[in-house]
C-alpha cells in the first residue's frame, strides 16, 4: 500500500536580500566574464568570492582589481565533487555565508564528430558534463542550502548559452551541457521559490573576450559579427549588468527566465 507522503514544511514570506552589501560566489572568475560579473558586483557594493580552476595568477588580479574590501579568492577543481564542495564552504566560511551564486565556470572545447575519435569524443563530453553540468547543480545545492539554513532569499544565476537553442556543430556537448544548465535553472527555480530563493540563466551569444580575440580579426570576425543586425558581438560588460540585475531585489518575478543576450543573432 502507498502510503501518502507528507508535504514539506514550508517557510513563511522570506524577507529578501539588499540591494548590496551581499555575498556573492562568482566560479570562473579568473578572466574575461568571470572577472566582469565579479567587478560588477564589487562595483555594486557586494563582496564576492572570486573561483579560479588552474589560472591563479589571473584570478588573484581579477581580485586586486576590485573596489571595496573583504572579497576572498577560492580556488579549486569544479570536475571533482569534492572540491566542489570544499569551494562552496570555503566561499561561505571567507565571506559569513552566500547570498548569490553565479554559475559560470565552464568547459568548451572543439570536438567536431566527424573529425573527433571515439575516445577523444568520450573525454570531450564528460569534461563536459562533469563542469558545466554537475559542478553547476552541486554549486548549487551548496549554496541553496546555505540560503534555506540562514533563512536568506537568495539568488542563484546561471550562464547558458544561446548554443544551447540554435546548436553547436563543433562544439556539441557545450550546447548540449548549456541546455541542461538552463533546464536544470528552471527546475530549481520552482522548487526553491518558497524559500525566497529566485533562479535564472543567462543565454549569451558571442562576446569578446581575451580567449577569443583571434577570432574576431579577418573574415572569421567579419562572420561572426554579422550574426547580429546590429553588425557586433556581445560585450562581457552588458553580461555582467544582467547577471547583477537578475540577482537583484527587483527582479525576483523573473525567477525561472532564461535571458537571451544575442543582440538579436538568434530569437526563439
Amino acid at each position: 500500500m502507498n502510503l501518502p507522503v507528507p508535504a514539506p514544511d514550508l517557510p513563511g514570506p522570506v524577507p529578501d536580500l539588499p540591494a548590496s552589501g551581499r555575498r556573492v560566489l562568482v566560479s570562473g572568475a579568473s578572466r574575461g566574464l568571470g572577472r566582469a560579473v565579479a567587478r560588477a558586483f564589487a562595483a555594486n557594493g557586494d563582496v564576492v568570492a572570486v573561483h579560479h580552476g588552474t589560472r591563479a595568477a589571473d584570478a588573484r588580479r581579477t581580485l586586486e582589481s576590485l573596489p571595496g574590501t573583504g572579497h576572498v579568492l577560492v580556488g579549486g577543481d569544479l570536475s571533482d565533487p569534492a572540491e566542489v564542495a570544499r569551494v562552496a564552504d570555503e566561499a561561505a566560511e571567507g565571506l559569513g555565508g552566500i547570498d548569490v551564486l553565479v554559475n559560470n565556470a565552464a568547459v568548451n572545447e572543439r570536438h567536431p564528430l566527424p573529425t573527433t575519435s571515439y575516445e577523444e569524443w568520450t573525454e570531450t563530453w564528460q569534461r563536459h558534463l562533469s563542469v558545466n553540468v554537475l559542478a553547476t547543480a552541486l554549486l548549487s545545492h551548496r549554496a541553496a542550502r546555505d540560503m534555506i539554513d540562514r533563512g536568506v532569499a537568495g539568488r542563484i544565476v546561471n550562464v547558458g548559452s544561446r548554443g544551447a537553442f540554435r546548436g553547436e556543430p563543433d562544439h556539441p556537448a557545450y550546447g548540449a551541457t548549456k541546455a541542461a544548465v538552463h533546464a536544470m535553472g528552471q527546475s530549481l527555480a520552482v522548487s526553491l521559490a518558497p524559500y525566497g530563493i529566485g533562479v535564472a540563466s543567462v543565454a549569451p551569444g558571442f562576446f569578446e573576450t581575451e580567449r577569443v580575440a583571434t577570432r574576431l580579426t579577418g573574415p572569421e570576425g567579419d562572420t561572426i559579427r554579422a550574426q547580429s543586425p546590429f553588425g557586433r558581438v556581445g560585450r562581457v560588460g552588458e553580461v555582467a549588468s544582467a547577471v547583477v540585475w537578475l540577482a537583484s531585489p527587483e527582479a525576483v518575478w523573473s525567477s525561472g527566465t532564461i535571458l537571451d543576450l544575442n543582440g538579436a543573432s538568434h530569437l526563439r
